[in-house]
């Protein structure tokens, strides 16, 4: 059947074929190649883009009401339980910040390794808690900490949508971002947990868009601030770095950074640098219930069975040295490799290095999993959905064994027994595993050239089919030829 919109040309009774055939067979090659363009041709006609348009406001509203309903739900959860003994944790914490200032705290507890604009905002919600109006109708200190986590989980549902209606080739599918709305890794996180993980992915992600509305600037205001929250994106860095350094904006973006880490970080510098440093940038996590540890720790030999975050045998600081590493070197590879792709690449990029970081980290917790949906989304819905799923039976099973009762309120998982919930973080784990393989499969099967190691840089492949002007040059010679 010829395809619509291209005039079959006529071969004359000597057969030769002139430029217009060539330019036909031309059409008819990109239409085989790419047959949405002519789907799109059909899609000119008003009725029907009225109709397309009709569907994508009704599917945009549902979202929006599934995301709503997931607010109000974790709302809900936050205004009626304690949460976890990171909730305590972090009480403890505001009082030490308000009675004895930010110094004192830093160097009287190593267990406070959180950035100073996260000790600022503890000091700021315990003062509200504080105040009579507040106490009297219920909004306490555990509620106002995971209040931020809530909005947070919201404007990164409202930026997808945003963002598929301004860039058409990263509209998700209407149940991926349903899941994203109301899935139950960030129900049981947000809503309940206590921590300020979502609130890091929010700035995380909104540093990502900026890439694709080439604001350097405002892209390194929102990274610094996502490093105020926590210190891991600075392990993504380099991808943002190398990405504006392409395009001739490194400046634009490295100002802003450095300008805003700086004051953010300024009283911790001056006064007490050494242990904020310390702190900070030497945490580690919880070794020896995640991935490669956990292994290490099922072989039964001593000096890899110790779970903790601070007190450590030298072999497990050997293999945690050496997994952090690999990690770093792997991200400023990827990250060098992939520096010419487009925004898309580099914010899939952001995805791979996160399945990088939980396939090889020595230590993860249990709310670090709301790190890496927003990007894991974009780079694959199907490993998005699996991950999910398997997230959010750990998770479960994490707070229900660890919780006197359910419905839960408080759960205290740091001195409890933790064989009978790590094995559950296998699923998750594995998931990452068997999706990294498939995506790279998949990039070989598209790319047969491509190298896993290598220094080259990977480049967008050129469409693969004859340029709109040779067409329009053949046509123009061949009209001309008519006219003479």
């Amino acid at each position: 059947m010829t395809p619509a919109a291209v005039t079959q040309p006529h071969l004359g009774s000597a057969g030769k074929i002139s430029a217009t055939h060539i330019a036909f067979l031309y059409e008819l090659r990109h239409d085989i190649l790419n047959p949405m363009d002519r789907v799109s041709e059909v899609g000119s006609d008003p009725g029907w883009q009225q109709s397309k348009s009709r569907r994508r406001i009704d599917s945009t509203f549902w979202l929006v009401a599934v995301a709503a309903l997931a607010f109000i739900f974790k709302v809900s959860i936050a205004l009626n339980t304690l949460g976890t003994n990171d909730v305590t944790s972090f009480h403890r914490f505001a009082k030490a910040l308000t009675e004895h200032g930010v110094e004192w705290t830093y160097t009287h507890n190593i267990s406070f390794n959180h950035p100073p604009l996260t000790a600022y905002f503890l000091r700021a919600i315990y003062y509200l808690e504080q105040q009579p109006f507040l106490r009297q109708n219920g909004i306490t200190f555990p509620f106002l900490l995971r209040l931020p986590g809530i909005i947070a989980d919201l404007v990164v549902v409202l930026i997808f949508l945003n963002l598929g209606r301004r860039e058409p080739r990263l509209r998700l599918p209407a149940w991926a971002l349903a899941v994203m709305a109301i899935s139950p890794v960030s129900l049981m996180i947000s809503g309940f947990h206590g921590n300020t993980d979502p609130v890091m992915v929010m700035f995380l992600f909104i540093a990502s868009v900026m890439l694709f509305r080439e604001k350097p600037a405002l892209c390194g205001l929102f990274l610094a601030l996502s490093c105020q929250i926590k210190i891991i994106p600075l392990l993504l860095f380099p991808i943002f770095f190398f990405f504006w350094l392409s395009r001739g904006a490194v400046v634009a973006f490295l100002l802003p950074f450095a300008l805003s880490s700086v004051v953010l970080w300024s009283e911790a510098l001056l006064k007490f640098p050494m242990f904020f440093i310390k702190n900070v940038f030497s945490y580690g996590g919880l070794y020896g219930v995640w991935g490669i540890t956990y292994w290490l720790r099922l072989t039964g030999w001593s000096s890899f069975g110790t779970v903790s975050d601070e007190s450590l045998t030298p072999s497990q600081r050997i293999v945690g040295l050496v997994l952090k590493a690999f990690i770093v070197a792997c991200v400023f590879l990827l990250a060098w490799r992939r520096r010419k792709l487009d925004a898309d690449g580099a914010v899939r990029s952001i995805g791979y290095a996160w399945i990088i970081f939980f396939i090889f980290s020595p230590a993860v917790a249990p709310q670090y999993m709301v790190w890496l949906m927003p990007f894991l989304v974009l780079l694959s819905p199907p490993l998005f959905a699996y991950l999910t799923l398997a997230s959010s039976l750990f998770l479960f099973f994490f707070y229900n064994i660890n919780s006197d009762a359910f419905p839960w309120y408080f759960v205290l998982s740091k001195y409890r027994p933790n064989s009978d919930w790590v094995p559950w973080s296998l699923w998750p784990w594995a998931i990452l595993i068997a999706g990294i393989i498939v995506l790279w499969k998949g990039a070989v099967r598209s790319e047969s050239s491509l190298s896993l190691f290598s220094f080259e840089p990977i480049l967008v492949k050129p469409v693969s089919h004859a340029p709109q002007e040779t067409v329009t040059s053949l046509r123009s010679s061949t009209e001309s030829a008519e006219v003479s």
